[in-house]
């Protein structure tokens, strides 16, 4: 009976130590840097297979004494080994299968520009990179105002940001929604590489002057940072083969001929240029000259053979949009406004233009444009709000019936979109 009994405690220590060999653990990474998810790659060990441990059986030989039952108990010899329960296993363990890793979130990199880069107040020019699918490129112009006078180039009290500052939390794009929402699943360009091409020189990025308004120099040097900036991404992205030119307000002013730009740079890839908030401006010979004369606009103008003979008068915006068309007729342009937005007319005035309806000149300049023979998409929404890329309004907006996000999604993704336009713009 006792021999049963010890057979049955070396039973029940082998059964537990096989249950408690081995343990699993997992280790996960957290977010480094905003607003980008940076989730560092998670792996999972797993367990290590335990063998059974190895016992010896208790020895044949065991004596006993035959004795009166009542008085003598019997006596066993012990087993000659004791049961092995923290014995390594006695096999290799199976290989481990690990999760692959996850592909590394893009995280926005300051990089300064060359030498010959600055802003209006003569300050370092930076740009900023963001470095995702190599093959789908933005190339983002930011907005923030213009000028042409000693007030409105003023450094302190103009009417536009004279330098970049990358410790600033408005001036730094991981802070802006839109397009720049790179955790929504609904931004059609979250998996796109970005160069954001920050604005500080009060010329649209169209200047290559230095002008003194009466109250110093003003470095009118918007061109040569911008280029500066669209070489880096030819240089980091040559093999895109989707390249989405976009700007906001002064950014989108000059977004068709960055477009061109783009078009020579990438000889094969698709070209998208989406302007956003700048459709109101109008081409008048005589305010063409007299303010390009102060940013130097027309030396640097491209040597395309449409340019050929075109005078300084003749360079309005809306002939940006003609000029690159017909140079790169691959390109495919849209722009956003709202239909009374307040930003332009204060511009639009500010530069000498008649700014009582600017949604009417919204209307005659795309007309002008597809006179030309250039398509241009549009979206026209009410009110008076400035630009929607940088905003997550569109996410939400909807004009008659059709939703923003699904046509600009859509024209990006390389579809033909119709015109949108509000019936009540007020």
């Amino acid at each position: 009976m006792v021999r049963i009994r010890l057979l049955a405690a070396l039973a029940v220590v082998a059964l537990v130590a096989v249950a408690c060999g081995g343990d699993g653990s997992e280790e996960a990474g957290v977010p480094t840097t905003a607003p980008a998810t940076t989730a560092a790659p998670g792996t999972t060990a797993a367990p290590a297979a335990t063998a059974a441990p190895t016992t010896t059986a208790p020895s044949t030989t065991t004596s006993t004494t035959t004795a009166p039952p009542t008085t003598a108990a019997p006596t066993t010899d012990p087993p000659t080994t004791a049961p092995a329960t923290t014995a390594p296993p006695t096999t290799e363990p199976p290989p481990t299968t690990e999760a692959p890793e996850p592909e590394p979130v893009p995280e926005w990199e300051i990089v300064p520009g060359t030498e010959d880069c600055v802003c209006a107040d003569g300050s370092d020019y930076i740009f900023w990179v963001r470095e995702a699918d190599p093959t789908k490129v933005v190339f983002y112009l930011e907005g923030g105002g213009a000028c042409f006078s000693l007030e409105s180039c003023s450094f302190t009290t103009g009417n536009y940001d004279p330098d970049v500052d990358p410790s600033d939390p408005s001036e730094d794009p991981s802070n802006a929604g839109g397009i720049f929402d790179f955790d929504n699943p609904l931004n059609p360009l979250r998996d796109y590489s970005f160069v954001g091409v920050p604005y500080c020189t009060g010329d649209v990025h169209l200047g290559n002057a230095t002008t003194d308004y009466g109250g110093g120099d003003v470095h009118h040097n918007g061109f040569v940072n911008a280029t500066t900036a669209l070489a880096e991404a030819v240089e980091r992205f040559g093999g895109a083969t989707e390249v989405v030119v976009a700007g906001t307000s002064a950014g989108s002013a000059s977004a068709a001929l960055y477009g061109g730009l783009a078009a020579d740079a990438w000889p094969e890839a698709g070209i998208t240029v989406l302007a956003d908030a700048s459709g109101a401006y109008p081409s008048v010979p005589a305010i063409n000259a007299f303010i390009g004369g102060f940013w130097g606009t027309t030396t640097v103008v491209p040597d395309w053979p449409v340019n050929e003979g075109m005078t300084p008068e003749e360079w309005g915006l809306p002939e940006l949009f003609i000029q690159a068309g017909l140079h790169a007729p691959r390109i495919r342009f849209g722009r956003y406004d709202n239909a009374f937005d307040s930003t332009q007319e204060f511009f639009a005035s500010l530069a000498g233009f008649d700014a009582s309806s600017i949604d009417q000149l919204m209307a005659l300049n795309e007309a002008s444009i597809e006179a030309a023979g250039v398509n241009q998409a549009s979206y026209t929404a009410p009110g008076q709000d400035h630009g929607i890329l940088y905003s997550d309004m569109m996410y939400t907006l909807e004009v008659e019936g059709v939703a923003f996000l699904d046509w600009f999604t859509r024209f990006v993704g390389g579809e033909d979109v119709g015109d949108v336009t509000c019936v009540d713009c007020s």
